[in-house]
């Protein structure tokens, strides 16, 4: 098959108009295309009088040698690679001791997935609940001030991804489109299709939950097995190879290839590796607020009069600004028509997060405003970046009222250097409840300082993003792992404890959905081909 790029209709184009357009820029009759096959559709509102989609389409035509020949010095014109996944190995019958995943959110799920497509029965141990039972325990928090330490938004089957926007896309280098079968299992399990083709594709919580729930069966009847509410509390490691796991309740399991896939909050698991002595180092994240617009605010600033437009739905934004003081401030997990929600996993502290259904129709827009760092700002060993981030979760829970409340302040106050009494037009969407506030003692005052300035100079991107009655949530500070649990390249293990395998956001090698899946499906193929003697496909 041939893949076109660029293709650009209006809005309201028609099935017709996209066939007409192919045979137009190939020069051949519509009797010419055999079949053709939407690979990837985006939106080009670079001019908001004429906001079109730009389509990525793979064609089957009778004379593709011709045609290659003819287009061969158009960049927009290809021959299809081949994106089909290919399992590297399949699990010998005399299998030794299985592999176990610690974790099951993204990366734990695929890791053990195609662990279990490929024959090696893995056994995956999650600290928290089912995905039903911890949406009960993470609303128990929302709506009763009441925090479960073990089932909550980061612990739990599905991951902290499962209360997100269930964002699937990400910039990393994928040669091998790992990306490809992450979707194509997402929409095995109840995903819809378009998945596969728009360009910034997203589930929404409450269908994640179901294709959560759909991938577990499948790892059970492959043979897998997978243990909720079984905390890891130490690893069993003899001359610096690691032999099993012991659980809270004192059960070891045994096993030679040990998945880490413990997600960016798991502190305590963190301190015991360190503790066991695998090799760890601190790395940079970033911190920072919650800021919530009306969502028809955004959508007039990004598409102009095709603001509403049921075809392209409620807008996003990406913003970036180099601030005097040398901090770089961005926006993060942008969740458009979506909700800010309580994050935390420790009791007495407040943390923020961003959420959006498939829908995306409630009424804010709400995005991370955060401020990069690094280890410079929190010296102290290796760990010190937990710390950092309690410091602030900590504070944020005081400026709150104590009760799981979080700190607010009205956007036109925080430039201001105001208290904020009140809150105006923008309605916050965090539950339990928020508390007006100062936030300027909420984070170091580098920070504050950052998004004092940024504030302005994204209102000329955005306009009314400074809107006075914007509402700023504090806080953000869980944007990525504080560690990084470094790894070989060539086989993923841990550079100085053979047989474990770190992996995903808590590990520091991934940061959303589809990144840290796609890291899962890595480790998981570098197992096999350890077990199986085989060399690791690059």
């Amino acid at each position: 098959m041939l893949r076109l790029n660029e293709i650009k209709l209006p809005l309201d184009h028609t099935a017709d108009d996209l066939r007409t357009a192919i045979a137009q820029k190939l020069g051949v009759s519509a009797s010419g295309i055999l079949s053709h096959i939407v690979f990837k559709r985006g939106v080009d509102a670079r001019k908001k009088s004429a906001v079109m989609f730009s389509y990525t389409i793979d064609v089957e035509v009778g004379n593709e040698a011709d045609l290659l020949a003819r287009f061969s010095k158009d960049p927009h014109v290809k021959i299809t690679p081949d994106t089909r996944y290919h399992f590297i190995a399949q699990a010998p019958k005399n299998l030794g001791s299985r592999p176990v995943v610690i974790g099951m959110g993204p990366a734990g799920l695929f890791a053990g997935l195609i662990l279990a497509q490929m024959g090696f029965c893995p056994i995956i141990v999650e600290r928290g609940k089912a995905v039903r039972e911890r949406t009960k325990d993470t609303w128990g928090l929302w709506r009763k001030h009441e925090l479960n330490p073990e089932s909550n938004v980061q612990f739990g089957e599905g991951g902290a991804g499962t209360f997100s926007d269930g964002k699937l896309y990400s910039q990393i280098k994928d040669p091998r489109h790992l990306g490809r079968k992450v979707l194509t299992e997402f929409v095995k399990a109840g995903a819809p299709e378009e998945i596969m083709y728009v360009s910034h594709p997203h589930i929404g919580t409450f269908r994640l939950v179901g294709m959560v729930e759909k991938m577990r069966e499948d790892i059970i009847a492959l043979g897998g097995e997978i243990r909720f509410s079984s905390r890891v509390d130490d690893i069993e490691i003899e001359h610096g190879q690691v032999r099993g796991v012991i659980l809270s309740n004192g059960e070891q399991i045994a096993t030679d290839h040990l998945v880490l896939a413990i997600g960016h909050s798991a502190r305590d698991t963190f301190e015991m590796l360190h503790r066991r002595g695998v090799y760890i180092e601190a790395k940079p994240f970033s911190i920072g607020f919650r800021i919530e617009h009306p969502q028809s605010l955004i959508d007039r600033a990004r598409y102009g009069d095709y603001a509403g437009n049921p075809q392209l739905g409620a807008a996003d934004y990406k913003l970036v600004h180099h601030a005097d003081n040398g901090r770089s401030v961005y926006s993060f997990c942008m969740c458009p028509g979506g909700t800010v929600v309580a994050a935390t996993s420790e009791p007495g502290r407040v943390v923020t997060n961003g959420m959006s259904q498939y829908s995306r129709n409630e009424r804010n827009a709400n995005s991370g405003i955060v401020v990069g760092i690094s280890p410079e700002d929190y010296p102290g060993d290796v760990l010190a970046g937990v710390e950092f981030q309690r410091r602030w979760e900590s504070r944020a829970f005081e400026l709150g009222g104590e009760n799981y409340n979080a700190p607010a302040q009205r956007v036109g106050d925080f430039l201001a250097g105001r208290a904020s009494t009140s809150l105006g037009e923008v309605v916050p969407s965090y539950t339990p409840g928020v508390t007006p506030t100062d936030l300027s003692t909420a984070l170091p005052d580098y920070v504050i300082a950052a998004i004092r300035e940024a504030l302005p100079a994204f209102a000329k991107q955005i306009k009314g993003f400074d809107l006075p009655d914007a509402v700023l949530t504090g806080v953000e500070t869980r944007t990525s792992s504080p560690i990084r649990i470094k790894r070989n390249d060539d086989n993923f293990q841990s550079i100085n404890t053979k047989g474990l395998y770190p992996t995903g956001e808590g590990a520091g090698y991934a940061g959303g959905i589809l990144s840290a899946a796609v890291d899962g499906i890595k480790v998981a193929e570098a197992i096999a081909a350890d077990i199986c003697g085989l060399p690791l496909a690059k």
